[in-house]
């Protein structure tokens, strides 16, 4: 048996674990540091970074795009999120290239690991799935309608109805990946892949300072077809994000911690 097949394995012994109802923490003083990966000299983790500190974690984050090194092994690290960004996977850039090659390391270290956006598509494309435009030109730039599946459903029973969005790319399923979450415009937006690697495509990670910050530095994206208007962005944020908080930790916890006995 292959190590990504044994891994898949694995992930549904876990997923049987996790539909008993175990109940899970994350207390970051019995906890390596999370690898974070981001994309840009000024970006921050957000508010996935609030949460895991909140829980005492400590993160090492990184920037392969300024030149920082990936490490070769994650054995000094509970785990890994890559982050999103302004380019495309399929951008001709050494260090988009890397990053993807590198994802070979928590998958055959079968270490926690989350893709966010454009980490979520590196994931994709080193699963062999294809990553495009949408087929009619439209952006998800703002809320969308979010749909759990069943075995999103039996990983966190309470996902966000509503979600952000960024991005004009999205991807296909991988073979062998469970699909947790479902969009309209863009039908795969969430997977698991073996025993611990997640992907979703949008952005619950983001603070209201980054939102001001998105839409402004970004405000030309907010013409593409199917972009919402700027202040849908924030009416959005103050109608649906309560349910993401919660999500988020839930869904931060499950990834990064083990069940707690009894």
């Amino acid at each position: 048996m292959s190590d990504h097949a044994r891994f898949q394995t694995n992930g549904r012994e876990r997923m049987e674990l996790m539909e008993t109802g175990t109940r899970y923490r994350m207390d970051g003083r019995h906890m390596k540091p999370i690898l974070v990966i981001l994309h840009q000299e000024n970006s921050t983790p957000g508010r996935v970074g609030q949460v895991l500190r909140a829980h005492g974690v400590r993160l090492d984050i990184r920037r392969p795009v300024m030149g920082e090194p990936l490490p070769k092994t994650l054995d000094a690290h509970a785990g890994a999120i890559v982050f999103g960004g302004p380019p495309s996977v399929n951008d001709n850039l050494d260090y988009i290239t890397r990053e993807t090659d590198w994802l070979s390391v928590p998958l055959n270290e079968d270490k926690p690991f989350l893709g966010i956006c454009l980490g979520a598509q590196m994931l994709a494309k080193h699963l062999g799935a294809r990553v495009e435009n949408h087929r009619e030109g439209l952006a998800e730039i703002g809320y969308y309608p979010l749909r759990s599946t069943e075995a999103g459903r039996h990983f966190i029973a309470d996902w966000p109805d509503m979600i952000y969005q960024w991005h004009t790319d999205g991807f296909d399923l991988p073979t062998g990946a469970d699909l947790l979450a479902e969009g309209d415009w863009y039908p795969n937006q969430a997977f698991r892949y073996g025993r611990n690697a997640f992907a979703i495509q949008f952005h619950a990670e983001l603070t209201l300072a980054m939102v001001y910050r998105w839409t402004t530095k970004g405000h030309e994206r907010l013409k593409l077809p199917g972009a919402q208007h700027r202040r849908h962005h924030f009416h959005g944020r103050a109608i649906y994000d309560e349910p993401v908080k919660r999500w988020l930790d839930a869904f931060l916890t499950k990834i990064f911690e083990e069940p707690v006995e009894g």
